[in-house]
């Protein structure tokens, strides 16, 4: 990289370093305004998506959106590659992503993310996975979508990791579709692996110039017609299987976008 091109990469993740932080003190004052009893949840995600739209555009990453777009109580459980994937997905449906308690003490993401309705687990502390599992239920019972990234690390999105099937099991009782989500970036090297922090992550992407990202929403699956054998009555069996049908067509969307 010569020195004017890295001269220009810094100006450029300063500038919109500097616009991330005006779009979230933004947001943020919107959501102190959001007190209709009973709809504060759409409310809340519909600003989350209109956030990410913004900082999605700030950052110069196209979204191209293959499939149907759900709607209502679904379970939209994604590959994960990326601290970007809850933006993009976001960006496209209001929903309320499932993330891990780490993403609170990020800068200017985390303190709102919880502001508008991300759900944060504490990984391997129990009570915190009930606490999960009531809010996902609240969720879909109010008609909202719900997205996981049930893989529970992220990849190079080469390959789908097995799918933990926590959230399946949610599914299944109550009887919600889960739709598939498959993303892909251009460049490939967006990913976000490894040992790798976030703020040398992101400064990285702040001082690109524009990057592309493929999102594809599958076919809804249901456990009743998933091709799960209708003999399997235990809910946690019923969980394991729909959530390894999904990460088969998880793979599959991918490979079709190669």
């Amino acid at each position: 990289m010569t020195a004017a091109a890295s001269a220009l990469g810094v100006a450029r993740a300063s500038v919109r370093v500097a616009a991330t932080s005006a779009t979230a003190a933004l947001v943020a004052a919107r959501a102190t305004q959001v007190r209709t009893p009973g709809a504060q949840l759409h409310q809340r995600a519909r600003l989350l998506r209109d956030g990410c739209r913004a900082a999605l555009r700030l950052h110069g990453i196209e979204v191209e959106v293959e499939g149907v777009v759900p709607a209502g109580p679904v379970l939209l459980a994604a590959n994960h590659v990326s601290w970007l994937d809850p933006l993009v997905v976001a960006a496209s449906i209001p929903c309320r992503p499932v993330s891990k308690m780490d993403v609170r003490g990020w800068p200017v993401i985390g303190g709102l993310a919880g502001r508008l309705g991300v759900i944060f687990h504490a990984r391997g502390d129990s009570a915190s996975g009930q606490r999960v599992l009531r809010e996902v239920e609240v969720a879909l019972a109010k008609a909202m979508p719900v997205l996981n990234f049930p893989e529970g690390t992220t990849t190079d999105g080469a390959d789908v990791l097995p799918f933990r099937k926590g959230l399946f099991g949610v599914a299944a009782r109550l009887a919600v579709p889960v739709v598939p989500v498959a993303l892909r970036y251009e460049p490939a090297g967006l990913a976000w692996t490894g040992d790798a922090t976030f703020l040398p992550h992101y400064l990285r992407l702040a001082a690109r110039g524009r990057s592309r990202v493929r999102l594809c929403f599958g076919a809804p699956l249901f456990s009743a017609d998933a091709g799960i054998d209708p003999s399997i009555q235990e809910l946690g069996a019923q969980a394991a299987a729909l959530a390894e049908v999904t990460r088969r067509q998880v793979r599959l969307m991918l490979r079709s976008a190669v």
